[in-house]
């Protein structure tokens, strides 16, 4: 398999430029991997993205590991999720050394506080890309509508209800619901 040299650096800038986690990376991820580079087709970074938060760990790595085993393999697994943690790891290690002392200077704070706001905005942007890919697909759109609906109404009424409900119960209770409805559905067809 051909080894793409630029995975490492892709996955680097990235890791290097996202703050907030996986949730604000998936973002980037989808601009350099399927718009930029063409590594992944929007079905693939849709897939991906979904097994990539139904599976342990970080979402971002998760990520980084299936686009550097499809690019190339085993290297390039090991390469991209390098690159995704490696800038993090090192500025974290820095940070955690001069943390009470940066905390100290006003202007270090309230970039923190810009900082959040970007990640917020990080996340949504995520998460409109991805609903608007998937109600593109004419076939299935009223189908993704109606279930993208229902769960966000439960989940934003758990919310203001005050229920605790584990996001993981929502990915497997989804799952099996997903599972029946298109089996049903391409059993019809």
């Amino acid at each position: 398999m051909n080894i793409k040299p630029d995975l490492f650096l892709t996955f680097a800038k990235i890791g290097a430029f996202t703050f907030g986690g996986g949730y604000a990376m998936i973002s980037l991820i989808d601009s350099e991997c399927v718009e930029k580079k063409k590594w992944l087709t929007h079905d693939e970074f849709t897939d991906m993205t979904a097994v990539a938060e139904a599976t342990p760990g970080p979402v971002a790595i998760n990520c980084a590991t299936f686009v550097g085993y499809k690019m190339s393999g085993i290297i390039g697994a090991v390469l991209a999720t390098l690159g995704v943690v490696l800038p993090s790891f090192v500025i974290l290690l820095l940070i955690s050394m001069f943390f009470e002392d940066f905390l100290k200077f006003e202007i270090i704070a309230n970039a923190f506080k810009g900082i959040r706001i970007a990640v917020s905005i990080l996340i949504i942007q995520a998460g409109v890309k991805m609903l608007i890919k998937l109600f593109k697909e004419k076939e299935k759109r009223a189908g993704n509508i109606v279930f993208s609906a229902v769960f966000f109404s439960v989940m934003l009424t758990l919310n203001f209800l005050g229920i605790d409900f584990s996001t993981i119960y929502m990915i497997f209770i989804a799952g099996f619901l997903g599972l029946f409805i298109f089996r049903k559905r391409r059993e019809n067809k």
